[in-house]
Formats: structure tokens, C-alpha cells, sequence
């Protein structure tokens, strides 16, 4: 009886340990590569962050990126998946329909609209600035939703 319940307490231990690896990994799942990426899947439902880039050692894509990983719960607040391409030999859609040249933030909101285009990096705090002034995130607040 007494190997029953420490087997039992090992299981429990163990999966609770990989229930906290998976809420780990949910949490970074916001970032995600822009290869086979259609915008139209986040339409009314998120708002996309894309960040382009020529390489993925161009300075200003890792300074964004280190600005947005610092800072992901309130992106999560705000509905925003982070969308990266850093390959300029793929024609994928993303750079088809933003045409980037070299590093490039492009903000685009749930209507599928784009309300914002920075050639350099931006804090998350100059992000929720511009997307708290949105109609829609505005309506989100008020509602609690």
C-alpha cells in the first residue's frame, strides 16, 4: 500500500510538472513563424504584430523581438500574436502584402486593417498605446472582454 501511494504521488507530481511545461509553452505560442502564415485566420479574432526582417541577425529584429518577449502577458491581454519572417528569398503572403524593405513592424488590427508600419523597433508600452486607442479594444475594456 504504502509504494501504491507514493506511485500514485509520483504520477500526480509528474503531471503537474507537465501541465506547468505546457502553460509555459502556450504562453510563448503567440510567436510564431510567418512561412505558411494567413492573415485572414486572425480576422476578428486577433490582433497580429508582424516583424520582418532580410535575417534573423538583422540588430533591430532581435531588439524587437527581446522588447516584445519581455512584455508578453500584456500582449496576450490585448489579443496580439506575433508573426516573424526573416527569410526574404520565400515570396510568402506576409511579405507579398507588406512589402517590407529590410527590418519592418507592421500592427494590424482584428478588422484586418493595418493601423501601424515602423521601420525600427518599438516598445510594448508604444504598442498597447496604439492598440487601447482601437474603437474595438476600446469596446473590449468597456465590456470586460
Amino acid at each position: 500500500m504504502k509504494y501504491f501511494a507514493q506511485s500514485v504521488f509520483a504520477i500526480l507530481l509528474a503531471a503537474t510538472a507537465s501541465f506547468a511545461n505546457e502553460t509555459e509553452v502556450n504562453d510563448n505560442a503567440i510567436i510564431l513563424k510567418g512561412a505558411e502564415i494567413n492573415l485572414d485566420d486572425f480576422l476578428w479574432v486577433n490582433r497580429p504584430i508582424v516583424v520582418l526582417a532580410d535575417s534573423p541577425d538583422d540588430p533591430r529584429f532581435l531588439e524587437q523581438l527581446r522588447l516584445l518577449e519581455e512584455r508578453l502577458p500584456d500582449l496576450k491581454e490585448r489579443d496580439v500574436v506575433v508573426i516573424t519572417d526573416t527569410d526574404p528569398s520565400q515570396k510568402t503572403d506576409l511579405r507579398q502584402a507588406l512589402r517590407p524593405r529590410g527590418f519592418m513592424l507592421v500592427l494590424i488590427g482584428k478588422d484586418g486593417g493595418i493601423k501601424l508600419r515602423k521601420p525600427s523597433p518599438w516598445s510594448v508600452r508604444e504598442i498597447s498605446r496604439v492598440i487601447d486607442k482601437m474603437p474595438m479594444r476600446r469596446q473590449e475594456i468597456r465590456t470586460g472582454g
